[in-house]
């Protein structure tokens, strides 16, 4: 049993593991969650102590294989309760991720199992990110970022880098779902930027940042 800012300090560091930092810094751990960096490092030296981390001071922290494995039973709820709030609850997909937040840290396995059951075993989110199995497998899509696509490469959305609201609903403005299928018309070499053809219906010119934050089937 870990407590709610064990947690998040646990699912911050796979994160961050997974964006590619072998060795996660106290700084990059202050920063995702706005705290100070001498905060982080007595969390550290807590769950160090509980056998969640190994961690080394100045070198930086990793997760053990039980700090991994919590860390994916977070995620896992976490986007268990989006696909509840989006499929069942009718929210949005960019209004999920605060109160998923919130329910991520209810500590009943039963109840996530019977939630995994109600919604017929989901394996992706309403963002388009794997949902972890209950013994930690994660089944990962072919994909690859629009930015890194050719002109007349074409495929389908099926996930975002970006679950922040604001960008989720500029998604919803253009037309842009999960699911849709996009083209490349041209890249723009002024400003990087992209002009696509939308779902056989309507040509768009979306910046260079968008690009980056949606992933394609590969």
């Amino acid at each position: 049993m870990y407590s709610f800012t064990e947690e998040n300090y646990i699912k911050t560091i796979y994160k961050l593991s997974a964006a590619g930092l072998t060795e996660v810094n106290t700084n990059a751990i202050a920063d995702t969650l706005a705290t100070k960096a001498a905060s982080v490092t007595d969390m550290l030296r807590k769950l160090s102590a509980k056998g969640i981390v190994h961690y080394v001071k100045y070198k930086g922290v990793s997760l053990t294989e039980q700090g991994e494995r919590t860390a994916l039973q977070i995620i896992r709820k976490h986007r268990l309760w989006e696909v509840f709030l989006v499929e069942k609850l009718k929210f949005n997909w960019d209004e999920v991720h605060e109160v998923a937040e919130e329910l991520e840290h209810i500590s009943s396995d039963l109840l996530v199992k019977r939630l995994d059951e109600f919604l017929g075993y989901p394996k992706f989110d309403p963002h388009g990110d794997p949902i972890p199995s209950e013994s930690g497998e994660i089944n990962l899509k072919q994909q690859k970022l629009l930015s890194e696509m050719d002109v007349n490469d074409s495929g389908i959305v099926v996930g975002v880098n970006d679950s922040q609201p604001l960008f989720l609903q500029y998604l919803d403005k253009m037309g842009i779902f999960l699911g849709a299928k996009i083209k490349v018309l041209d890249k723009i070499p002024f400003d990087n930027s992209l002009e696509i053809n939308l779902e056989n219906k309507k040509q768009l010119v979306i910046s260079s940042e968008v690009s980056r934050n949606i992933f394609l089937s590969a």
